[in-house]
């Protein structure tokens, strides 16, 4: 499973890669709310890749570094 969420996230990883620079806008004179059209891209990009890193942070940080971790007996003696 772990495999699984490694590929996922590295595939994730490559497609904010490949939305960083709008080309498909080159040539594009739209102005929305005083700003170019290229603008506003990168302002919705930065927000989806801060709330993509946020997860990742959250979910699967060490994923792919840190060896899975064996769990061994039981743990509800140990202190918080």
């Amino acid at each position: 499973m772990r495999r699984v969420e490694l590929v996922g996230w590295i595939g994730v990883a490559i497609a904010l890669v490949a939305l960083t620079i709008p080309w498909f806008l080159w040539g594009n004179d739209t102005v929305v709310a005083g700003l170019p059209l290229w603008l506003w891209w990168h302002v919705g990009w930065m927000c989806l890749a801060s709330i993509v890193f946020w997860l990742f942070a959250d979910r699967a940080w060490g994923l792919g570094i840190e060896p899975d971790a064996v769990t061994t007996g039981d743990r509800s003696g140990e202190n918080p």
